[in-house]
């Protein structure tokens, strides 16, 4: 069963079966919530995910929109929206255990993407800090 948790661990879900979708979300939402350009989710059904430990805390960023996130570290965990994708909860792939388990494949409103997130690919790579 694939788990994952906050950074400080108070937070702990596991989800059973496969993901129905994983993929880059680039909305300003996202952006803004995450402060990040762009975030990872996988997608699964709502009966398959439960909490395992901790009590996550409701950040509503629209009326529709939960987003539960660790009141202790502040991890961002899991996006629920039963209006916009019913029966789903969306997950932060890298809270994830083993969030290379779950690739993307897709990138969704690209249209709010910085104009340089396309050409990010092409930057130098360095396995930790450049010397």
């Amino acid at each position: 069963m694939p788990t994952g948790r906050c950074h400080c661990g108070a937070c702990v879900y596991a989800f059973e079966g496969d993901p129905l979708r994983s993929s880059i979300c680039n909305c300003t939402d996202c952006q803004r919530c995450a402060g990040a350009a762009s975030m990872a989710w996988i997608a699964v059904p709502s009966g398959a995910f439960r909490l395992v430990h901790g009590e996550p805390s409701l950040y509503r960023s629209s009326p529709d929109t939960e987003r539960w996130f660790c009141g202790t570290c502040g991890t961002g965990l899991y996006y629920i929206n039963e209006v916009a994708l019913p029966g789903i909860v969306d997950i932060q792939t890298a809270t994830l255990d083993d969030p290379d388990a779950y690739p993307p494949q897709a990138q969704v409103q690209w249209a709010d993407a910085p104009a340089w997130a396309g050409t990010v690919g092409d930057l130098p790579k360095f396995e930790r800090f450049p010397g």
